[in-house]
């Protein structure tokens, strides 16, 4: 009878196979991994640090994910400035939005299994339903390290599934800015066909309000101050696009597009410096989702107004599990493609945070992490 010997090379199949097999195994307990840290400087903001750093292994109920892309939010700029609370952190993994491939579980998961493609949702404890008091203490990239390494260490109801039709990089623009615009339109707006839509900007949350919108048989009205994007605007669905900028009285002209009727949706990114216009667009019955505040918050609600017209204002921050789910169902049933202005490579990741602040992006920004 033959007897097998391994060489080098042979043992290292051998030991590849048995990784497979066993999947908890598939990545060393030793290995080392790169890593991006915010690190809190004395008296200044938060600096981008490429580190190494030691591969978590999952427990019980955990994942492992070999990360393959990860999105930029404008949150993740005012984390970095430190105009957000990231508690007691001095150092951080930053960014919430990533996805990728299963690459070990703990010996109790029943979700996923090695192999699967991935997404993590932005609050790993809000499952369904209203959220509880803790939720915001699990938010990745701001109370807990986030998505921005080349392993992440989940646990399995934290994660979804990528639908089928979409890429890693596509897939990792979900978890924040399409949830935020699936729950103010959906979940809480109840967008119906033929809704008049109003969609501020064209950063990711507008575009992907434009698109569920466009999808919805709804009809969509986005503002920019740029004309080149009113018009890639245009092609995506949009029935009418304003210029801000040229046009500054802009509540006139929605309602003249609606035909004096009025917008029955709104997403409000403007805070104090529009939301009496987004208001003064409105028609009866008609619901405003606050998602934002670039020109700062605060400024009155006027009670009178939202009552004279049975009008709803809404404070959302991004969405449930389950309403990640339902808004995956959506966007496999139309076979949407979110839309990604341009994908940087893992070492160019400061020059993603730099283009994300200029303000210059269409939709999405996009990491992408080595294999």
């Amino acid at each position: 009878m033959l007897k097998y010997v391994p060489t080098c090379r042979g043992l290292q199949t051998v030991l590849l196979l048995l990784a497979v097999v066993l999947g908890s195994q598939a990545v060393s307990a030793q290995a080392m991994q790169k890593q991006y840290r915010l690190v809190k400087q004395a008296d200044e903001p938060f600096k981008l640090i490429l580190v190494d750093a030691p591969v978590k292994q999952p427990g019980e109920h955990e994942v492992l994910i070999k990360v393959r892309a990860v999105s930029l939010n404008r949150r993740d700029v005012m984390i970095a400035k430190g105009f957000y609370s990231v508690g007691a952190n001095k150092s951080l993994v930053p960014l919430s939005d990533g996805a990728g491939e299963v690459a070990a579980i703990g010996s109790k998961v029943s979700r996923f299994k090695v192999g699967d493609r991935v997404v993590a949702i932005f609050f790993q404890r809000w499952l369904s339903g209203r959220p509880a008091a803790d939720v915001g203490a699990s938010a990745l990239g701001g109370s807990i390290d986030g998505m921005l390494s080349q392993y992440v260490t989940l646990h399995e109801d934290g994660l979804v599934a990528v639908p089928v039709h979409l890429s890693y990089e596509q897939a990792a623009t979900l978890p924040c800015a399409a949830v935020t615009a699936w729950n103010a339109l959906v979940s809480r707006g109840h967008m119906q066909a033929g809704d008049n839509v109003l969609l501020l900007g064209t950063g990711g949350v507008s575009i992907f309000g434009l698109q569920f919108a466009a999808a919805s048989g709804a009809k969509p009205i986005i503002t920019s101050s740029s004309d080149d994007k009113l018009a890639r605007a245009k092609s995506l669905g949009a029935m009418a696009t304003i210029n801000y900028r040229t046009t500054p009285e802009w509540e006139k002209v929605v309602r003249e597009a609606t035909g004096g009727a009025g917008v029955h949706q709104v997403l409000e990114v403007g805070g104090q410096g529009t939301l009496a216009k987004s208001i003064a667009s409105m028609g009866g019955g008609g619901h405003v989702a606050i998602i934002g505040g670039l020109a700062g918050f605060g400024g009155d609600i006027p009670a009178v107004s939202l009552m004279g017209r049975s009008l709803s204002v809404t404070g959302i921050f991004v969405g449930s599990r389950a309403d990640f789910e339902a808004m995956n169902t959506f966007i496999t049933k139309h076979k949407l493609q979110p839309v990604v202005d341009r994908v940087f490579d893992f070492e160019d990741a400061q020059a993603a945070y730099d283009y994300m602040e200029s303000g210059n992006h269409f939709g999405k920004l996009v990491v992408r992490l080595p294999d």
